[in-house]
């Protein structure tokens, strides 16, 4: 199993949303329902290797989303890292990480268009920007 980007959300209803929208705008998605599956998913050489974007939730059971990405940069630490919360007082949680982070809901048309711009152009994205 392979994607162009890692979808990490425990709420099914949102994964799916969120993996719709972006397979309809050409994008390769495989969802994690969570930090521990993700991960696991990720010791799979090939799958690690073809993940060019992680989008995660912050809140999610067993592991938030801090704790996730601070993971992920030990194995990932080129990886585009997209952090999609509802609670904005946690972006903190995420510095020295090198994430965008944004406030959720966010519209469809600019959930793609972020995600074409970390994905494309990874290298003009700064460290952390709340929307």
């Amino acid at each position: 199993m392979t994607a162009e980007i890692l979808l990490v959300d425990d709420n099914a209803i949102q994964a799916v949303t969120r993996k719709t929208i972006l397979s309809r705008a050409g994008r390769s998605v495989v969802v994690a329902c969570g930090a521990q599956q993700a991960l696991a998913m990720l010791d799979d050489a090939q799958m690690a290797a073809s993940v060019g974007l992680i989008v995660t939730d912050h809140w999610m059971p067993g592991m938030n989303g801090s704790q996730f990405v601070a993971l992920l940069r030990g194995r990932l630490p080129e990886v585009p890292i997209l952090v999609l919360s509802g609670l904005p007082d946690v972006e903190a949680e995420y510095e020295g990480f090198d994430v965008t982070f944004r406030i959720k809901p966010m519209a469809p048309d600019h959930l793609i268009a972020l995600v074409g711009s970390l994905l494309d152009d990874p290298l003009d994205q700064p460290m952390s920007r709340t929307a």
